[in-house]
């Protein structure tokens, strides 16, 4: 697994049951067409996709962001710099801090906050097009460096949009 296999798999969640194809994919995450068809090879064979290459394995999925993706793609807050939100300074739910926000290092970002690497480089651009997805994006990283009553939230939120 890489870190862009995880934000292709969040994507495709947010799509429903509408078509897509790996082009649609690549451009609106800003990530090659050939590492969306790598993606997804590598996420079947994960079985994080069902066989037909298409169909997210939600619970799967879910197990692994809960109990996997902390260890695996483990974040490191840096010093202070502009960027986008993210973690618990996107969703509203989550239970405030006097921190200052977490952000993904963007010299376009309009927020003052504590650097946090993107699961991918592109999520600075491409998240804040799509609220439903980078919502979930902004989950997993409470995931990854969270104080633990956020985690606490972000799992149930998690299990929510992801189970309905």
């Amino acid at each position: 697994m890489r870190p862009q296999d995880v934000v292709v798999l969040l994507k495709i969640t947010t799509l429903a049951a509408q078509p897509w194809q790996g082009k649609d994919l690549a451009a609106a995450l800003l990530i090659s067409p050939a590492e969306i068809s790598d993606a997804l090879r590598r996420c079947q064979y994960a079985r994080l996709l069902q066989p037909d290459g298409r169909t997210v394995q939600r619970r799967v999925l879910l197990r692994f962001l809960l109990y996997g993706l902390p260890y695996v793609f483990p974040a490191h807050p840096g010093g202070l710099t502009q960027g986008t939100p993210t973690a618990h300074s996107v969703v509203p739910e989550l239970p405030p801090t006097d921190a200052h926000p977490y952000v993904w290092p963007d010299p376009n970002g309009a927020t003052l906050g504590v650097a946090v690497e993107p699961l991918y480089p592109s999520l600075p651009q491409a998240a804040p097009h799509d609220a439903a997805w980078y919502e979930l994006l902004a989950l997993t990283d409470v995931l990854r460096l969270g104080t633990q009553p956020q985690r606490q939230t972000a799992r149930q939120l998690l299990r929510q949009r992801l189970l309905g």
